[in-house]
This record gives structure tokens, sequence and C-alpha cells, in this order.
């Protein structure tokens, strides 16, 4: 038979009469049955919450048990004991514990800006004591022990509570003191009182006002978006109105450089002849900001095949020769553009074309595919004919002419036209090829950037532009019809050397460029990397930064020179500092470094490699020079810095001379590069020991290196050799070719068969470390 609703009523009255009678008591059953993981600010306030939302609805069943006395297993403190407990155990396990402690599901009370928790003493010391119980076990030691209710009755109500049945048999082996629970029973003790302290003031504001600067972002962005939406069809993401405005870019004053401790990217001026050219501008940051497609990450590259020389690896036997990096010849058909080689296929916009790996001509329905180049994504059915996409000229127009390893040939004026191992993101609606480096988005910005350059530069008018940790350059036509174009490179971290200069304007055949020299170079020079002892040509720049055409090398043909920049920063900056400069065909020059030998009469203490301009440093790059090509950063646009690790010397067997070991690393921005071991003899070309890409080898963070290869000596004979750095004290090789030496340096004699050798190093400290090969060497 129901209850009516009028007695229904009325039970509700009397269950809210017990809860604020007795709140203290069911506030303390709370806070010590929930977990001790959600803090105390967090368990004072869902004590709290469960005790209030155990007062039952209207209308709702009967608590457990049937009439009783106040403390008995019925009645409404019953009943309401055993809503508390429910809702007190309810956020067991992680996911409710995460969710108990962010307050959900959401109920009063709700306390904004300040911070909750108990007096010490009392409550606070039984929790702390019963903190490693678990809540059920915690439950039944207040029922029967702080509340004083008999054993069967706390039993029943954990029971109807959902705890499991030996709650109670664990709980009565608890040990905690009677002269604490006496304490706890006393009346004057009022576990609804807590202690109260602020927030953090000024965090709180900050949050506040950062609250304010999102809300009104939002409103002007949805205006904008409502008023201007259907304008703009290209637009892959709201962008705040402000960052559009030429007027908000920002603009440094022309000698911050000289007064600050950073001199990087955002000490540079505004400079060139249109700064104030607001339609210029503005073109810029509209194809910036709508003409941006999603940028896809390029497939991985091939990792370069092994060295002309056999090397003994651990564990591998010597390999032989294999070409890297030769440039293909791909002829494209007529009205398509000529996209270079191992191309893992293309994604074109509204048209689909898989490419594969081709040697010789080949033609598809987008065009013949040549040099390594991952596949553009493509905006519009004829942008492809329309405009050269991937590096320095891949394809040179629609009229069909050959492209010969991603490098278009052929005089021409100097524009800002394709790089070299640039990834092509995409052609774009409007005409605006957009190519960015490896790990660089091209994404919207989402403040003003900062304006470093503004102005015409043989038939182009150019916008650089600093975003953080990237540089853009936007280019357009000055005069007549044709394609513009947004380069999108990385800078973060970039320095006085690294933030020298940045790449203007460059030729149709990538054979010369002028370049935007950082406002704290006094003197700029050229020379050529492969003579040595040359001087250092004087190179004419502007006031406004801009030097004159400069020769940059050649990556196709014979390597016959390798021009590089050397430029001088200003006294101001630091005194008689000279540093050599490479372009690579990418946006930001590659600084070029070298370390000497840690012994000889050059030998200096451990420390960061120096300049590349010292007659050493000068001799080891004209043996170099001509390798950067073939290292797997330079083809995709991310290196930051090339350094010559000269680590070790050694007497070469049977009259061979001594010979110097080198590592050569090529930095990427983001952290890891590729590396070339090599041993160069007193007589004769150098030979490759090892690489290995991808790794912290011969670094900062991977100064332990080993190395070793066989050699053939001027009689005839085969020798293993092995070499290490600086902290090596000894050498052994084990497997086909058995030998010990100590020091840094070894040679033994090899069969003439390539058999798998492998090498290990002791370090001063005594650890050991083994031969860099290419896979799992070179590691302490």
């Amino acid at each position: 038979m129901s209850t009516s609703p009028r007695f229904r009523s009325t039970a509700v009255e009397q269950a809210e009469a017990v809860l604020v009678e007795q709140y203290p008591r069911l506030v303390r059953l709370a806070y010590l049955t929930l977990p001790d993981s959600l803090g105390r600010h967090g368990r004072v306030l869902l004590a709290h919450r469960a005790v209030q939302r155990a007062l039952p609805r209207r209308g709702a069943a009967a608590g457990p048990g049937g009439p009783g006395g106040l403390d008995g297993s019925g009645g409404s403190l019953a009943e309401v004991r055993v809503r508390v407990l429910r809702g007190c155990l309810a956020p067991a396990g992680r996911t409710g514990a995460a969710l108990a402690r962010a307050g959900w599901p959401p109920g009063p009370p709700f306390v904004w800006g300040l911070r909750l928790w108990p007096p010490a003493g009392g409550i606070e010391e039984v929790a702390r004591l019963l903190a490693g119980a678990p809540a059920p076990v915690r439950a039944a030691f207040v029922l029967h022990r702080v509340d004083g209710l008999p054993e069967e009755t706390a039993a029943r109500l954990l029971g109807a509570a959902g705890a499991p049945a030996d709650a109670m048999a664990q709980a009565l082996a608890l040990g905690v003191g009677e002269t604490l629970l006496r304490e706890l029973r006393r009346p004057e003790f009022d576990a609804g009182v807590v202690s109260t302290r602020p927030t953090d003031l000024l965090r709180r504001r900050r949050r506040v006002r950062a609250g304010w600067a999102a809300a009104a972002a939002l409103a002007v962005v949805a205006g904008a978006l409502a008023v201007d939406g259907a304008a703009r069809p290209h637009a892959s993401r709201p962008v705040a109105v402000d960052v559009l405005d030429p007027a908000r870019l920002e603009r440094v004053p022309a000698q911050a450089w000289a007064d600050t401790a950073r001199v990087d990217f955002t000490a540079w001026p505004a400079r060139g002849g249109r700064t104030t050219d607001r339609a210029l501008l503005s073109r810029a940051l509209g194809a910036w900001s709508t003409a941006s497609p999603p940028h896809a990450p390029a497939p991985p590259q091939p990792t370069p095949g092994p060295p002309a020389v056999g090397r003994a690896t651990p564990g591998r036997a010597a390999l032989g020769s294999a070409a890297l990096g030769s440039p293909v010849s791909g002829r494209a058909a007529v009205g398509r553009a000529a996209l270079g080689s191992a191309v893992s296929g293309s994604a074109v916009w509204g048209r689909v074309a898989q490419g594969r790996a081709t040697r010789g001509s080949a033609s598809s329905d987008l065009g013949a595919l040549g040099s390594p180049v991952s596949g553009p994504a493509v905006s519009g059915r004829d942008a492809v004919s329309r405009a050269a996409l991937g590096s320095a000229g891949l394809g040179r127009d629609a009229s069909g002419r050959d492209a010969v390893g991603g490098v278009t040939r052929g005089p021409g004026p100097l524009v800002s036209g394709g790089r070299r191992g640039v990834v092509p993101v995409g052609a774009v609606g409007g005409g605006v090829v957009v190519r960015a480096a490896p790990g660089v988005g091209t994404d919207p910005p989402r403040r003003a950037p900062q304006l470093l350059y503004a102005g015409d530069s043989d038939g182009r008018a150019v916008v650089l532009l600093l975003d953080g940790d990237r540089v853009v350059r936007y280019a357009e036509a000055v005069a007549g019809r044709g394609a513009r174009e947004l380069d999108f490179a990385r800078t973060d971290e970039a320095g006085v050397t690294t933030a020298a200069a940045l790449t203007l304007v460059r030729g149709h055949d990538g054979g010369r460029a002028r370049y935007l020299l950082a406002p704290w170079i006094a003197a700029a020079g050229t020379r050529d990397l492969l003579r040595a002892g040359e001087d250092a040509k004087p190179l004419a720049f502007a006031a406004d930064g801009v030097t004159a055409p400069v020769e940059v090398p050649r990556t196709a043909g014979a390597c016959a020179a390798w021009p590089a920049l050397e430029v001088t920063s200003s006294a101001r900056i630091v005194e008689k500092h000279s540093f050599v400069l490479a372009d690579l065909g990418t946006l930001t020059p590659v600084h070029l470094t070298y370390t000497p030998l840690p012994d000889g009469p050059g030998a200096v203490a451990a420390r960061q490699p120096r300049e590349a301009t010292g007659a050493a440093a000068r001799a080891a790059w004209a043996a170099t020079a001509c390798r950067l090509p073939e290292m797997r950063g330079m083809r995709d646009g991310g290196v930051r810095a090339v350094n010559i690790w000269e680590f070790a010397s050694s007497e070469l067997p049977d009259g061979g001379g001594r010979a110097v070991w080198s590592c050569t690393r090529a930095s990427s921005w983001a952290g890891p590069g590729d590396v070339l071991v090599r041993l160069s003899p007193a007589a004769g070309p150098p030979q490759d020991v090892a690489r290995a890409p991808d790794t912290a080898a011969c670094g900062r963070f991977g100064q332990h290196l080993l190395a070793g290869t066989r050699w053939r000596s001027p009689a005839g004979r085969w020798y293993l050799l092995a070499a290490g750095s600086r902290e090596i004290t000894g050498i052994t090789a084990s497997g086909a070719v058995r030998a010990e030496a100590r020091g840094r340096t070894l040679a033994a004699p090899a069969g003439p068969e390539a058999a798998a050798v492998e090498l290990t190093g002791r370090l001063a400290s005594g650890g050991r470390v083994t031969a860099l090969d290419g896979g799992g060497g070179g590691r302490d």
C-alpha cells in the first residue's frame, strides 16, 4: 500500500529537521569517508555537498527499515545517513575521483575566492590516521567508533549504502586512540567549522582580465565572421580583425638592437622603401590569413646510401658505394610542371594523381616526377599548370620545358622563386604559392606580426614578417601579373649568427641571390669555400641592409665553387667577430662553424665550436663543402648550422702519414642532426667512415664519439682503423678483427674481405661507447 503525498511531504520535512540538527555529525561522516586524494578543500566542499544532497525528494520511497529510534536502522536519520554514505562512496575509482575533484555534477555549496580546510587536530587528525583504509572501512569506523552506533546497526546502514560486508570487520581492526575519539564526541567540537584563506589574488586578477579579453576577442571574431564570412571562401579559420590591419604591425626602433640583450630577429627594425605602403602590406597579410592551406607533413626522406668505401661497424659488414643525391632528369608533359623524383604521390584539391618514383622521362596526369620532393597539395584545377611547385624552379612554366634535378637551368632576372629542398605546401586560389620548411605551420598569425622589411628588389615586391618563432616572406611582381609567393622558415632560438641574414630574392636559375642583413652587421664579403687561401671579397649593401647580387652554390653539375658570405658584427655587439653563412636554398642562410683537434699545435680546451674563419677552418671546409647537399637535412630546408669537428688524428700504417678524423654535423632547428664521419689522410682524397641521421652525435649532448673503417695502405695491405674523441682512453675490436689499444686510436691488420667488426671505446669516467654506424651504435 503506497503512502499518500501528504504523509510523504511530512516525512521529507522530518528528514530536513533531522539533517539540520545533526548537520555537524553528518559532515564529519562524509569528510572522513571521502578519499584524501581530493585534498582538504575539495573534501570540505564535497562533504557539505553530500550532506545537503542527502535530503529525500518529495515522492521518494521510504528509507531503509521501518520506524525506529533516532540511532536505529530506521527513521529519518538512518535514511539521511544512508544517502550521505551513497554520495561519498560514489566517487570511487580514478574517473569518479577526477569528476568529484572537478566539482561534477555541479551543485551547492559554491565557494569562489577562498580555500577551506578543517582546523588542526580533531577531525583532521582522524582523517590522517584513516588515510590508508578504504572508504567503506572509514565509514564503518565513524558510524561505530565515533557516532557510537551498535555494530549490527552500523553494518545494516553500510549494507543499505552498498558497502561490502567485511567493512565492519576491517574497521574493528583499526587502531585509533580513545582519547582522540573522546575529543571528537565532545559537544563543543563542530565538524562544520572550517578555516579560510584567500586564493592567489594576483593569479585571480590575471584570469579575470584574460577572461574579459577572450570574451572581447570572441565577440570581435564572431562579428567579423558574420559580416565578412561570405566574402572569404578560402578562410580556414577565424582571424582577429586587428591582425589584418597593417597599422597594427609591430615596428621596432632602428637602434633597438644596440640596447638589448636579446640580439635576434625581434631586434630587427622595419626597413625598406615600402614600409608605409598600406596596400602592399594588406595584400601580404591577406594572402597569409586566407590563402594558407592545411600543412601536410612531408613523407619520410630516404636515408642516404652507405659510403663509397667499406667500413667496419658493430655487427655489420662493410657495404659498397652508392650515389647520393644524384639529380634525376624528368621531362614534363606539355602544359604541366616537372615536380621532382621519389615523390610519394600528389594530393590535388579537385583532382588526385598518385606518383611513382621514376628515372629518366616520365609522364603522368600532372607531370613528370624527378628528385626527392614531397607531393604538394594544390587548390584549383589549373594551379599546377600556372605555377611551378617545389624546389627552385621545379618545372619552369606551362610551356612544358624540361626540369633537371628539380632546378631549372638558364639565365633570368632575380626573383624570389622556388627554393631547393623546401616542402611545397601547395598553390591556392588567387595564384599564391605556399612553401614551408619542415615543422613550420602555415596557419594565420594569432596576433599582429612584426614587420622586418617591405620594399622592391629586382622586379619583385617583398615583405618580410616575424611571427613568434617563424619568419614569413611574401613576394609579388612589381609590374604585370605573376604568381604570388609565401615562404615560411623556422627561427626559434635564433641568435647573433643565425639571425644575421634572410634571403630576399633569388634568381630563376638559383645561381644568384640578394640578402637582407641584420642591422648589427657592419661589414660583409664573399669567398669561395673551396679556395682556402683566398681572402673574402667585399660585398656592398645598401643602408637598408639589402646586398648586391651574390653567387650561390649550385647543387647540379660539377662542384667547382662554393660561394659563402663572411660577415662581421658591429663592435657594439662584439669586437672582431666575423662568421660564415652559406646559402643552401632556404630563407635563412646556414651558419658554418669549426671545432679544432683536441691535441697538437692548435689544441684548445673543450669548448663550443668556433667560427670558420681561421686557416685550419678554411682548410677543413674546402674538403667538405661539396658534400653538404648529400646530408638529408640540407634537402628539406630545416638546418640552422653545420659544424666540422676534428676529433682525432692518427699515424697511418706503412708510412701512410698522419690522418685527421672529422665529424660534420648538420644541426636542425628541431634539435636532431645528420652527421658524416670522414678520415682525411695526408695524401689522397678523404674517405667516408660512417653517417647517421637524426642523432645527437657530434653535438653538445653527444660529445663521446668512436668510429672505425677499413683502409688500404700504400703497400696494398688492409687495416682496421679506429679513433675516438677526447674522453676515450682505450679501444677494443672484436669479431672478424680482434685487437686492443690504449689511447684514442687503433690500427690493426685486417683481411682483404670486409667482415663484421665490433668496436668499443672505454671512457675516462669508466663508461663505454660503441662505434657510430648509422644504426644503434654511437651511444654511451
